[in-house]
């Protein structure tokens, strides 16, 4: 059975709408030590509950969660779920026995949850610059360690930067996953955040994280404004940009998981970014091997718990159960050097063509943009909506 959560907005949408009181304090928006300051003094000094939000936003349609992903959420803690500002979840597939990281991993709710679900035999490491809340994760490993019934504890909060994860002391090939919430928008070296996780993880590892975009190069009236920047809305790359990145830093393609809308709804932003458009999108990045192999037929045989009947890649890329697929080559080599390699039969291409599942992927750039307009014109729904932020 299958549980919706909504794609939400990124969390710093919502806890930065009350930071235009601190973001005075910033000399521009683009200083690193100044954003960094004020970001962590937020965190760690005006919010105490989730009930400091002014706002709680999340968009439908949601993503489809398996049951099992449902309890381990609502097996964490609730001071823990209080002081997670947003109700986003970044959280992938086929977690059992993985390695993985969590970018700004604030107090943990996401990360417990990850405990749970990746089991006895793997390990959960959060990374957060801020103290007040690694304090909080901290104080509840070992509640968590007996809820879920372990004889140690398999997680680990870390104080550190996003940009500098080896400073901080994380090792280099090491993690199978990293995932992140919309904190790679709060950084204004984007890139370095691509360059250290590339690093620190294993060959075949993932980076499944969601973010900010805007649908052009951002002006510097907007970049530098110091309210849009604490709105979330100044920090935002350009979707393009993102695909620049990802291969500048060794990454794969950037594969659209999903995608929402973020509206601009005050009249004085609205004034500043005039028509650009925002938008929040999940990516999965994947760390390749150097050897990729070529447009290859597979065959899903349905054992990704949650996915029985039909796993889905991106948002275009269905595989059913027991049906022959044609992949091209950088999805047929993720999946093959990655944890999802059991998952699937491959075998050498004999026709063009898809089968009967719809996965063929074509190497011009998906635009989220383009196809948040698709679904508008199918009358699908779009407009973000009021969500409760607790699970």
């Amino acid at each position: 059975m299958d549980y919706t959560f909504g794609t939400l907005l990124p969390k710093h949408y919502s806890i930065f709408r009350f930071l235009r009181h601190k973001v005075s304090m910033m000399n521009t928006a683009t200083d690193d030590a100044s954003v960094r300051d004020s970001v962590r003094d937020y965190y760690g000094k005006r919010l105490k509950t989730v009930d400091d939000l002014q706002t709680q936003a999340c968009v439908a349609p949601g993503r489809k969660v398996s049951k099992s992903l449902k309890e381990a959420i609502d097996l964490v803690h609730e001071v823990v779920s209080s002081k997670y500002y947003g109700c986003g979840l970044v959280i992938p597939e086929k977690l059992e026995g993985m390695k993985i990281l969590d970018l700004g991993s604030g107090s943990g709710r996401d990360c417990f949850a990850l405990s749970k679900l990746v089991g006895p035999t793997g390990h959960v490491t959060g990374i957060d610059m801020t103290d007040e809340q690694l304090d909080v994760a901290r104080e509840y490993i070992e509640y968590h360690t007996e809820k879920f019934g372990y004889k140690e504890p398999n997680i680990d909060f870390v104080k550190g930067y996003i940009e500098k994860l080896t400073d901080a002391g994380l090792p280099s090939d090491h993690y199978d996953i990293i995932v992140s919430n919309c904190t790679v928008n709060l950084s204004t070296d984007k890139k370095a955040v691509l360059q250290e996780s590339y690093n620190v993880l294993k060959e075949g590892g993932e980076l499944f994280f969601s973010d900010i975009y805007a649908d052009r190069t951002l002006e510097e009236s907007i970049r530098k404004h110091k309210v849009l920047w604490g709105e979330g809305f100044g920090g935002a790359l350009w979707w393009k940009k993102l695909h620049d990145l990802a291969s500048e830093t060794g990454f794969s393609k950037p594969y659209m998981v999903s995608t929402s809308p973020i509206p601009v709804d005050r009249e004085d932003f609205k004034a500043i970014v005039g028509d650009t458009k925002y938008a929040s999108v999940t990516y999965r990045l994947f760390k390749l091997p150097v050897k990729r192999i070529e447009d290859t037929q597979v065959m899903y045989q349905g054992n990704i718990p949650g996915f029985e009947e039909e796993y889905k890649f991106d948002y275009k890329t269905k595989l059913r159960t027991n049906d022959i697929n044609l992949l091209d080559g950088t999805i047929a080599t993720a999946l093959k050097s990655s944890r999802f390699c059991d998952a699937f039969d491959f075998q050498p291409p004999t026709k063009k063509s898809c089968g009967t599942s719809t996965c063929c992927a074509d190497s011009q750039l998906e635009d989220p943009f383009v196809y948040l307009e698709q679904r508008k014109k199918k009358r699908e729904v779009v407009i973000p909506i009021v969500c409760p932020a607790r699970p």
